[in-house]
């Protein structure tokens, strides 16, 4: 293969080992701000190659499984935008830091359950998760009553390892289009999650897929903020980008690899 579809260095990366600095240490703030520096270089040269402008895409820090220091040494390394797969693990951490990272959003990433919509709705400023019709209108109701607009994201099944989103593109436009014309919600576009495999095809198909469906929707609808395709991740990042990525969501790359509970 030649040209967009090769595969090029480091699309793949391996992930990093777990880190021995200590958060809130002045060593773990200065090994943050380095791996953050690292990412945002890979995402120059990733944009570069796609003959794209660096800033058409945002890094999203993923700190599930991470400590609030985490946080605050990823937002004074230029981080704004924070993803989390759990409303219980969130709301314990940001609520604590809360005043001392203006002007950061907060991103559930993960599976969300009806009952755990109303805390998500109150929390989060952006749900990428979304993956029924039932939990839009939910959210849509929970964001009325608390005053607010909640910022969606429909996830769009792509990988064998997902065992979320739509299943298919159809289903998520019949969404979209029911969720369009709910208040206190703003649809602003799409998530997928690649299947976990060094196989950079397949990688590159779930991407490619989720980018043309991004493309339809936003021809099929009058959505002016429908503007953010959220793919890639530590290792595959790169791929993402040259396939239409607008945000990459980065945990290991920053913050080394975690145990997982």
């Amino acid at each position: 293969m030649t040209g967009k579809d090769s595969v090029p260095a480091g699309a793949l990366a391996p992930r990093p080992p777990a880190r021995d600095e200590v958060p809130g240490s002045p060593a773990y703030d200065a090994a943050i701000a380095a791996a953050v520096a690292a990412v945002r270089e890979r995402i120059d040269a990733a944009c570069r190659r796609a003959g794209r402008p660096p800033d058409s895409v945002e890094l999203l820090a993923v700190t599930k499984f991470n400590p609030a220091g985490a946080v605050l040494a990823a937002y004074a390394a230029g981080i704004r935008s924070f993803g989390e797969n759990r409303v219980q693990e969130a709301e314990g951490k940001f609520s604590s830091i809360a005043g001392s990272i203006p002007g950061a959003t907060v991103h559930l990433l993960g599976h969300l359950q009806g009952n755990k919509a109303k805390k998500a709705a109150i929390l989060f400023d952006c749900v990428q998760s979304v993956d029924s019709d039932t939990i839009a209108v939910e959210l849509s109701r929970r964001a009325r009553d608390a005053g607010k607009t909640l910022d969606l994201l429909f996830e769009l099944h792509t990988g064998e390892e997902s065992k979320s989103g739509f299943a298919d593109a159809e289903a998520l436009y019949r969404a979209i289009e029911q969720a369009a014309v709910l208040p206190g919600i703003r649809i602003r576009g799409l998530m997928t999650m690649a299947p976990y495999t060094d196989d950079a095809v397949a990688i590159r198909a779930s991407f490619r897929s989720c980018a043309d469906a991004f493309n339809e929707a936003r021809s099929r609808f009058d959505l002016p903020s429908f503007n953010t395709l959220s793919m890639g991740m530590t290792n595959d990042l790169e791929l993402a980008i040259e396939e239409g990525s607008t945000m990459v969501r980065v945990g290991t790359a920053i913050f080394g690899s975690r145990a997982y509970p």
